[in-house]
């Protein structure tokens, strides 16, 4: 089961729907997944919220640009199944510009503009738009 596709199917297919927020079980990954999104502004904000049973869940707040979600896909590129990896002169950019590829770098976690600026390649694994 991949973990990180399905937070990113959840939250578009939440802004599709028009909710103004989703939740998504918690871990470290995705809290810095989410911590990225919220920086490239793809996302309003994000919380863990604690449960009494069961796991922590990260609660992801919605983005919307002239009442249309602002993410309105995603493709994952690097799977279960097969790992993809980039070198900092194999990063282009997504959709002319208007999206970004997130990679998993010795850094954490980057956008590609980022892994360019710092000169880094890593996992990529996944882009938005």
């Amino acid at each position: 089961m991949d973990h990180i596709a399905n937070m990113l199917t959840t939250i578009r297919n939440g802004g599709s729907a028009g909710k103004e927020s989703v939740a998504v079980p918690y871990s470290n990954m995705k809290q810095a997944i989410a911590n990225k999104l919220f920086d490239a502004g793809y996302i309003d904000s994000y919380s863990r919220k604690k449960r009494t049973r069961g796991g922590d869940m990260l609660e992801v707040v919605i983005r919307y640009v002239d009442e249309n979600p602002r993410i309105t896909n995603a493709r994952r590129i690097s799977k279960l199944s097969r790992r993809m990896y980039r070198r900092v002169k194999d990063i282009r950019p997504v959709r002319q510009g208007y999206g970004a590829t997130f990679l998993s770098t010795p850094k954490g976690i980057l956008t590609d503009q980022e892994a360019i600026k710092e000169n880094v390649g890593g996992e990529a694994l996944f882009e938005i738009w």
